[in-house]
């Protein structure tokens, strides 16, 4: 399975911020829709991840304020990324490696989505659910000729 399943599946709302917003301003859109990240774009191309790791981190460094904090000054300047292409066994790799919960997807410098450690789960989640369905209807349609003639484990 690759990310494009999931952003297939996901859906294309993406929501991003400018590294020069007010904190205060990106914690509203993250409240408004409840999500636990954005990306931060300047000039049409990703320049940072804002989660809320980094808005805890912030608010504590700050002695529990916001006051003018500017997004850029507790974003995560070197986020973790994938393309569509990358394999989910490699995203799960990485997000663990780097304790990431979310990771914006590129294809060349366009954002084409982000994927969360939920997201990825779900996935991985999903298609085991849909193996085992497979496999117990392979078992119960199973030939009764093919059953007798299965080897028995006592030899008398």
């Amino acid at each position: 399975m690759k990310v494009s399943d999931i952003l297939r599946v996901k859906g294309g709302t993406l929501f991003t911020v400018a590294p020069d917003e007010p904190l205060s301003s990106a914690l509203n859109v993250m409240s408004q829709h409840d999500i636990g990240s954005l990306v931060v774009m300047e000039a049409g191309e990703l320049v940072g991840m804002l989660t809320f790791r980094e808005v805890i981190q912030a608010v504590v460094n700050n002695g529990g304020a916001l006051g003018t904090t500017r997004v850029r000054g507790v974003m995560d300047d070197a986020p973790l990324t994938c393309t569509p292409a990358t394999e989910l066994d490699e995203v799960r790799r990485m997000m663990l490696g780097r304790h990431a919960r979310y990771m914006p997807v590129l294809s060349e410098k366009t954002l084409m989505g982000v994927v969360s450690f939920y997201d990825v789960a779900k996935a991985v989640v999903d298609s085991q659910d849909f193996e085992n369905r497979m496999l117990k209807a392979y078992i119960r349609d199973w030939p009764v000729e093919s059953r007798d003639e299965l080897p028995s484990s006592n030899p008398n």
